[in-house]
């Protein structure tokens, strides 16, 4: 006997499935063509839904550092830019089918990163539109509206849920070690050619096919970066007091490694972060109280003592990272070195009359045709080379108050720094009054952050840049302390009543009575 709604259900099955095949077979007809991505994407995108309504927020944290492009979307943009989207819209529509599902309110934080989307929607509808020149536009530019915006929403993605305390860190991992994904791109010089698909997720680095690969020679920048994200966690998981006084020998000795590695990229800016961070995080750990800071002392003293006899003899990588100490290095790195600061400054020279002008209407990150033809005769490019001139009209500053007030005016240097003082509060809070199971990590974050604001101050930053992880640390703190952190108030002691002294003392007969 025939089952009827078997049946029906099969007829709407081949109804279904046989116009998709029929439909995708076609578009796979030209599969380089980004309209044949996008049907295979939204086909994917919709066989793996049910996997993100489960994964979506550890898929965040780990995209967040990770260096992964979604190549087979027009514009290649970077795996967290798609997961934040993404991710935040799945949390927002938990939370409109479940009212229990509830944001971390921390109006503090909420409302100065909602003035500086405000702020950035304002200049870059006065300033000529969001338009990107690899969607066909006229005017460029556009893919910093989106990494600063899409960065700011990630603190809003972030603080969609806590963090479980008890899987603390496994979520530190995630949101940490997807750093390392950035060494993948530098192995390919030395990897095989029926191999080089892999890079169409994982970016290769700046290598020159001209020169060849030579290991403490060639600047293996991401393999730098890669390194101090592992640094970064061993220190956020055990602190420096778990890692060297510990008793466990494996600890120091990985951390060592990594630590040289560093060394590879020749970049002085990272190995200045990893000294300032781990330097901070001995302070905040009340290390500088115990036995152990004559240990490092010692250490450091002896280690000095090595490096300034044989300090031109290290690779060039490792004296380029140095040059920054009077050391004896070689010429070349040297010259390497102050070539890239001197530039820099003189980027800045020619900047700086240019911060009056742009005061009440900013700049916006806006590039159109007529730039790119009068650059050469803009008086604000006038003592930068035509390399520099570049990366000035892209707003590549290297400078992060430059980055601001230029592209912003005013209204962003006000808004950005009350939103790097909401953030320096409730980092503070979260390290002073946190729960002592997250000390270890609340006190990597906050020594993190006071490394980040200096850094951004004074040496390097960039809006775009600096502006997310500023957003995505303040966002990662919060979820996993809950919101911000209070003192625990003290109890109240019940105030005794004060007693009569008649009351106590025997009252004394008179003497007729006696």
């Amino acid at each position: 006997m025939n089952n009827a709604p078997a049946i029906l259900k099969s007829l709407v099955i081949y109804a279904v499935c046989v116009p998709l095949a029929v439909i995708v077979g076609y578009t796979l007809t030209d599969p380089m063509d980004y309209s044949t991505f996008a049907y295979a994407g939204v086909l994917v995108l919709i066989l793996i839904f049910p996997l993100l309504l489960r994964w979506h927020y550890p898929l965040l944290l780990f995209s967040l550092n990770a260096s992964v492009y979604m190549f087979f979307i027009k514009g290649r943009p970077e795996m967290w830019i798609v997961m934040v989207a993404l991710s935040l819209g799945i949390s927002l529509l938990e939370r409109a089918m479940n009212s229990q599902m509830q944001f971390i309110r921390v109006p503090q934080m909420n409302w100065p990163l909602v003035c500086m989307l405000a702020v950035v929607v304002f200049t870059a509808k006065l300033t000529g539109g969001f338009g990107m020149r690899s969607f066909g536009s006229d005017v460029g530019g556009g893919q910093k509206y989106i990494w600063l915006t899409v960065g700011i929403l990630s603190y809003f993605a972030l603080t969609a849920r806590r963090i479980p305390p008890e899987r603390a860190g496994w979520y530190l991992g995630l949101f940490l070690l997807g750093g390392i994904t950035r060494a993948i791109g530098e192995l390919y010089p030395i990897t095989p050619s029926f191999l080089h698909f892999i890079f169409w997720l994982f970016p290769p680095g700046a290598f020159d096919p001209t020169q060849s690969f030579e290991l403490g020679v060639t600047r293996l920048g991401e393999v730098s970066l890669a390194a101090s994200a592992f640094v970064f966690w061993l220190a956020a998981r055990y602190g420096l007091r778990g890692i060297f006084l510990s008793g466990k020998l494996w600890r120091p000795v990985i951390f060592i490694v990594a630590s040289m590695m560093i060394f590879l990229g020749g970049f002085r800016l990272t190995l200045l972060s990893y000294l300032f961070t781990m330097g901070l995080m001995f302070y905040l750990e009340g290390l500088h109280r115990t036995r152990a800071m004559m240990v490092f002392v010692m250490m450091g003293m002896l280690g000095i003592v090595i490096i300034i006899p044989l300090a031109s003899h290290l690779p060039f990588t490792f004296q380029r990272s140095l040059a920054f100490l009077p050391l004896n290095i070689s010429l070349e790195a040297r010259q390497a070195a102050e070539g890239s600061s001197e530039w820099r400054i003189e980027m800045w020279k020619a900047l700086l009359p240019q911060v009056p002008h742009y005061l009440l209407l900013g700049k916006g990150y806006a590039i159109s045709a007529e730039d790119f033809q009068n650059m050469g005769r803009d008086v604000a490019f006038h003592s930068v080379d035509p390399s520099q001139q570049g990366l000035a009209l892209a707003g590549d500053y290297h400078n992060g108050p430059l980055s601001v007030v230029i592209p912003f005016g005013i209204w962003g240097v006000i808004v950005f720094l009350w939103f790097m003082i909401a953030c320096s509060r409730a980092m503070y809070c979260n390290f002073r009054y946190g729960d002592e199971s997250l000390r270890t990590i609340n006190t990597y974050l906050w020594a993190s952050f006071l490394f980040l604001s200096f850094r951004f101050l004074f040496l390097y930053g960039t809006m775009t840049g600096d502006g997310r992880v500023f957003a995505m640390t303040a966002g990662f703190s919060i979820a996993l302390n809950g919101g911000v952190c209070r003192p625990v108030p003290q109890p109240v002691q019940a105030r005794q009543s004060m007693v009569h002294p008649a009351k106590i003392l025997p009252r004394a007969r008179p003497a007729f009575q006696r």
